[in-house]
């Protein structure tokens, strides 16, 4: 396969067969300084046009790094540009396929006000119709704020490369050291990336993704017909819990859930399922990861660190954009304790605590284990907006854990035993939160998936507004 055809050949394997229309094939670049040849920038660089993903429409992009090594000049740029255009008008995604040298040194500012008009355009679309990208190649300097400025980031295993700084620039770095810009740097430290996989991998996972999502942010959520028993008992779930992708799996339509930036902060878990055939966000702590036997691979704290509530944070707004529900899994016991978690820990609870607070879709937390402190507040509680709390039967919610406040409070009592007794049932049982109102039901585990059906098939008609306001600054 030719690098020429490797651009058309991505969009073909993406799109659903025969569904693909090019535009602006005959475009070329414009510039003719050092000499450049206008001829041989044969469509600028990258492909544009529109097609299907499971019978829905998309617009897609796709740099052809063969030529000029699909560097980002004027007329590439403008491409991309009216492709967004279109997409805003018709209400629909756009996909964008990267593989490219970046900033066409040759068009200097004309490149430089290039990257400027793609910036802008993704910030307009931001929150109106999903944005996707794929990375296949390089994405250097400023083009990484392409797939940043996305809502969803894709990146090959291999080839794919993301950065702002070459590896061999950063002061103290080498590329044999520590290559800041391989898929696993960007997946596990950065969190700039969603899903890390072969190309052939990619293409299925961005279509799953598709078809889960709203096409734009009039859609009123994503919506499906459900095969699945509304009323499935999820005998094995309590068993699962720890490793909450797992347990969400279980709750959601025919077992499927996809999740996003599963590398980055995974004592958070983020991701998407249907319940009733209805797209859904999840949000969930995570204190365990199951290895594909099912063994205990990893363990986590209990805790809420400043990478997951960044990590959920983000997610939750784009729920809000795009009118898709949430639900939590509340277990937690508080914050991570370290010198670095610290450092950003306050700014990013708060702005965890700001997406929940300011989300006005319909909001389910389902406390399966502790629910202590303030940690407790930030995942979706009553108190934050949450429209219905289910809690497990064994479930606790309090300050701290009774034994830990009876220390404090008791420990010189001679009767400690007793007045922990009394402190766990009057301040930590989950039924002295139900008498106040901080739970609505308490139910069993294996009713989760009924439960939470039931309250988003009542909530489906929820309206609620904010302040007149431009936009939070939190």
């Amino acid at each position: 396969m030719s690098n020429t055809s490797q651009a058309s050949a991505r969009i073909e394997s993406l799109l659903d067969e025969n569904s693909f229309v090019e535009i602006g094939a005959m475009v070329t670049a414009r510039a003719t300084d050092f000499n450049m040849d206008p001829g041989a920038a044969p469509t600028d660089g990258v492909v544009t046009g529109y097609g299907l993903v499971n019978g829905s429409l998309v617009y897609v992009y796709s740099q052809d790094a063969s030529v000029m090594g699909g560097s980002i000049g004027e007329m590439h740029a403008k491409k991309i540009v009216s492709l967004y255009s279109l997409a805003m008008k018709t209400g629909a995604p756009v996909i964008g396929l990267i593989d490219s040298t970046g900033l066409r040194l040759m068009e200097a500012t004309d490149a430089l006000t290039a990257f400027g008009e793609i910036y802008r355009t993704q910030a307009f679309a931001s929150g109106v119709i999903p944005q996707i990208t794929a990375i296949f190649g390089n994405c250097g300097g400023g083009l990484a704020l392409i797939p940043t400025m996305s809502d969803f980031t894709f990146i090959e295993s291999s080839k794919g490369k993301m950065f702002v700084n070459s590896p061999n620039a950063v002061s103290g770095n080498y590329e044999e050291k520590l290559d800041t810009s391989a898929a696993t740097f960007r997946s596990v430290s950065c969190g700039d990336v969603d899903v890390v996989a072969n190309e052939a991998d990619i293409y299925t996972q961005i279509r799953q993704l598709v078809s889960m999502l709203p096409e734009n942010n009039e859609e009123n959520g994503a919506f499906d017909e459900c095969t699945d028993d509304l009323n499935r008992v999820c005998t094995d779930l309590a068993a699962c819990i720890g490793d909450a992708s797992v347990a969400l799996s279980r709750i959601a339509d025919d077992q499927a859930f996809f999740e996003v930036k599963a590398d980055y902060a995974p004592s958070m878990v983020t991701g998407f399922m249907r319940l009733n055939g209805v797209t859904v966000g999840a949000v969930a702590n995570r204190s365990e990861k199951y290895d594909d036997k099912g063994k205990v691979a990893e363990k986590y704290g209990k805790v809420l660190t400043a990478k997951g509530c960044a990590k959920a944070a983000g997610f939750v707004e784009f729920c809000d954009a795009f009118d898709i529900p949430v639900i939590t899994l509340t277990d937690i016991t508080g914050f991570e304790t370290t010198l670095d978690a610290e450092k950003d820990l306050s700014k990013a609870s708060a702005k965890l605590a700001y997406a929940f607070a300011n989300a006005t879709i319909p909001k389910i937390n389902v406390i399966t284990g502790s629910a202590f402190g303030s940690a407790y507040v930030l995942m979706n509680s009553k108190s934050l907006g949450a429209d219905m709390c289910f809690a497990w039967k064994d479930s606790s919610i309090g300050m701290m854990d009774a034994e830990a406040a009876a220390r404090l409070l008791f420990d010189k009592e001679e009767n400690k035993a007793e007045l922990t007794a009394a402190y766990k049932e009057m301040q930590t049982s989950v039924e002295s939160a139900a008498r106040r109102g901080y739970v609505d039901t308490i139910i069993e585990a294996q009713d989760t998936r009924k439960y939470v059906i039931g309250a988003l098939e009542m909530l489906f008609t929820k309206r609620e507004e904010r302040p007149n306001k431009k936009h939070g600054a939190i």
